[in-house]
């Protein structure tokens, strides 16, 4: 009672050294049993056959138009998905308007969605049994079973990932700034360029790499749309999938492992941006210089 008396804290479970210890101990080897033993896995199998196989693998045909075709869903879904989310966040954030919730809601969409149950829906939008499939063949146009139809997948299932790590901050930012610049004289481009881009870059580069690692590992929705055609319609993940299913073993690590390098260099880039403040609420807004963005 004294103690407590004197303005101690009370005890708490967990406060011991032992403990803590145990904690600590039981997170680093459920880490190293779930995280960093199938990177090992994957680094070691991949060079099983010494590094001509590797690279012979990696240069196959089959394996170039598959790291091709995820690059290219890459290059249209995350600029596509990172205006989508600049322009989702600054209208929830920025104006009060009839529909804020329901645009909230649909934004949140794809994280409540099977990626399966979104490529299902995709067959009855865009099939040829479905509600636009019937005019599109009829003009020649291919959807599914194609790249657009890829790209389309890819597109719906990343599309919250640069909105909700702005919404969160440019809210807690308020509209101070953008009010005081715009009755300066600067017009909404110069405000959105000039005070609004500079307080949310780093939680806009944390998105972007979160959209692009997810639309480079994306499987469900692009596995049902895609028609799994080798050599025309196989992204990375669902090449990798063949390849296992073919008993080549080591082209199918050969191939994750580049996987797993994009997803390493997506943990130090994530990390980096962290430190720079990036992530949602732990960004804080710039000086006002309203008079810069009026110039």
């Amino acid at each position: 009672m004294s103690a407590i008396r004197k303005g101690s804290k009370p005890p708490r479970v967990g406060d011991g050294p032992l403990f803590s210890r145990f904690l600590i101990g039981i997170v680093l080897v459920l880490g190293a049993l779930l995280i960093l033993a199938p990177l090992v896995i994957i680094g070691v199998e991949a060079f099983a056959k010494g590094w001509q196989v590797y690279a012979s693998t990696i240069a196959h045909p089959d394996t170039q138009h598959a790291i091709g075709l995820t690059v290219l869903a890459a290059l249209i879904a995350v600029p596509v998905n990172t205006v989508f989310g600049i322009a989702a966040a600054w209208a929830i954030a920025k104006f009060d308007f009839r529909g804020k919730r329901l645009l909230l809601v649909v934004i949140e969409i794809p994280f409540s969605v099977s990626p399966i149950v979104a490529g299902v829906a995709y067959l009855f939008v865009y099939g040829l049994q479905g509600i636009f499939g019937p005019a599109f063949d009829e003009y020649g146009i291919k959807i599914l079973f194609a790249i657009p139809g890829i790209i389309l997948a890819s597109m719906f299932v990343t599309a919250p990932f640069v909105a909700r790590e702005l919404i969160p901050l440019m809210q807690a930012q308020g509209r101070d700034l953008e009010e005081a610049a715009t009755s300066l004289g600067a017009s909404g481009w110069r405000t959105f360029f000039s005070v609004t881009l500079p307080n949310i870059r780093w939680a806009l580069l944390y998105g972007v790499v979160l959209c692009n690692a997810r639309v480079m590992g994306e499987f469900g929705a692009v596995s049902v749309v895609s028609g799994n055609i080798r050599g025309q319609t196989n992204t990375l993940p669902l090449h990798i999938e063949l390849l296992y299913h073919d008993y080549q073993t080591t082209g199918a690590f050969a191939a994750a492992s580049i996987l797993a390098l994009i997803a390493v260099f997506t943990i130090i880039a994530k990390v980096a941006l962290e430190r720079q403040g990036a992530g949602r609420g732990r960004s804080r807004p710039a000086a006002p210089q309203p008079s810069d963005a009026a110039q």
